[in-house]
This record gives structure tokens, sequence and C-alpha cells, in this order.
């Protein structure tokens, strides 16, 4: 699967660990719809730590189609309303 991290870049990131990737997703979408700014800013960092450490990143000029697209790093939690509703940014 290929996640592109806005403003940061896309990566290749395991099958094997998308459920846990939508377990956070999912989690971000409950908080966001609770307006909890603390444990969205807790989860949205999990959720790209676990990208950045999992993922390979791919090289600039190895463009691929991105099938997940998480927001830039610094989005706020007002932001974020937009984007983590319903089934979140992750697919599955």
């Amino acid at each position: 699967m290929i996640i592109r991290i806005m403003t940061e870049g896309q990566y290749r990131f395991p099958g094997a660990m998308i459920d846990d990737l939508n377990d956070i997703d999912h989690a971000l979408v409950d908080v966001v719809a609770e307006d909890n700014q603390e444990e969205f800013a807790r989860l949205f960092d999990d959720m790209l730590e676990m990208v950045r450490k999992n993922g390979t990143p791919l090289a600039d000029d190895e463009l691929e189609e991105s099938d997940s697209v998480i927001p830039q790093p610094d989005i706020t939690l007002e932001e974020a309303k937009d984007l983590f509703v319903g089934t979140g940014v992750v697919p599955g």
C-alpha cells in the first residue's frame, strides 16, 4: 500500500499493518467528533509515527498513486473535522 503524508512524501506501507493503522484512523474519527484536542494530537502523532517507522520512503522521482493520503503533520483539529469522518482517511 502506498501512503502519502502531505508535505512530506510517499511511503510503501506493509499490508500486514493496515488493520493497526485503521484502528488509529477510526479512533481519530471518534476523538475529532468529540472535539478532543489532546487525544487528537496524540493519536495523529501515533499515526504519523507508524507510517514513518514501518513504511519505506519512496524516492522523490518515484511517484505512484497513493492508496491513502494522510494530512500534513501540522493539521489542526478544526481542519481535521473535514477529513476524519465516516471511515477516516485509510481505506479498509
